[in-house]
């Protein structure tokens, strides 16, 4: 592997695995005591990637990690315009910010923190009678499978349009998120700096649209390709629906194959599926297979849309989830071929 000194920056995972090499195998262990399995997995993986750390890049980030520490105990101390003048004093006042900044994003403390917490059908009740605004701001705030619930319970007609005011979000003052909390009645469970705090965009709400069922997702789309085409095609280039499957490469079909039930498939196969997408999967399978799938999709009887969009939408999921993993590559906005 080459040498990680040959990368302009380190991403917080190699860091922290340097950090845990710095620190020496009993340390770590006791560090690991309190990581989930996923993290000391992921950091394991990191650590054994790494071949060497140079004496720069070990005091780096041990200076990195002093400073996180010392901004932690001095908000402690006295709140964050405490830390951040000390730290200005210090470090000066754009390294003080960008400790500031990395303490509170490994900290997850961000605004409508209570809102993270709350299940999602207490949610509805609670924000779904608020301005579509307010609505698109606190779900850009969330985690994407809580935001998805939300949204496609929503009536219709507030689909689309909270969707594209999630779309189009930039950056939100402290001082209008301090007044939509106050509204609704909360506090604020995050420090909120005097920079201005970003969310929403096109990637926040494809995130939040794979999650959500096809047909709310088809409802949005298509009310987004009348009300604001140019936005609809950039939330498409980012998305992967089930139709997409004629853009995979043959080895990742016979990948996503291998996961998904026989009779999951014969479903989804069922109801209004392109010719393209149904021979792609074919073209993909044993021919005693695909004989198989087509007897049963024969003998099955009719089908209600909502249950074939499921199954639709599990394959979809399948799918995206594979490609999290790295085990297949989806070629996006009519890109290059796939490669896995």
């Amino acid at each position: 592997m080459a040498h990680r000194g040959t990368k302009a920056e380190l991403t917080g995972r190699e860091k922290a695995a340097m950090l845990l090499i710095a620190l020496g195998p009993e340390k770590s262990a006791e560090i690991f005591k309190y990581l989930k399995e996923e993290e000391i997995e992921q950091l394991t993986l990191e650590i054994a990637n790494i071949r060497t750390v140079s004496p720069e890049q070990k005091e780096k980030v041990l200076e990195e990690f002093y400073q996180i520490c010392l901004a932690q105990e001095y908000i402690a101390e006295g709140g964050i315009n405490y830390a951040k003048e000390i730290l200005e004093k210090a470090l000066g006042t754009q390294k003080a910010l960008d400790v500031l900044n990395k303490l509170t994003v490994s900290l997850q403390v961000r605004p409508f923190d209570f809102v993270r917490k709350a299940d999602p059908s207490q949610l509805l009740n609670f924000i779904q009678n608020e301005h579509p605004q307010t609505i698109a701001l606190i779900l850009a705030y969330l985690r994407p499978q809580q935001a998805s619930v939300v949204l496609a319970a929503l009536p219709q007609e507030k689909q689309a349009d909270v969707t594209r005011r999630i779309a189009t979000m930039d950056r939100t003052s402290p001082e209008v998120i301090k007044e939509i909390e106050r509204v609704l009645e909360k506090k604020l469970s995050a420090l909120v700096t005097e920079d201005f705090t970003a969310a929403g965009g096109v990637q926040a709400i494809v995130d939040i649209l794979n999650n959500v069922d096809r047909g709310t997702e088809k409802n949005i789309m298509e009310t987004l390709e009348i009300e604001d085409t140019e936005l609809a095609e950039e939330i498409k280039k980012r998305m992967f629906v089930f139709e997409d499957i004629v853009t995979l490469d043959p080895r990742a079909i016979q990948r996503f194959l291998r996961e998904v039930e026989n009779t999951q498939l014969a479903i989804a196969l069922k109801g209004p599926v392109s010719e393209g997408v149904k021979n792609k999967i074919y073209a993909n399978m044993s021919k005693r297979m695909a004989e198989m799938i087509k007897e049963e999709i024969e003998f099955m009887g009719p089908m209600r849309l909502k249950d074939i969009e499921e199954a639709q939408q599990k394959i979809v999921n399948i799918i995206r989830k594979l490609e999290e993993a790295g085990e297949i590559v989806i070629s996006r906005g009519g890109g290059d071929e796939v490669f896995v």
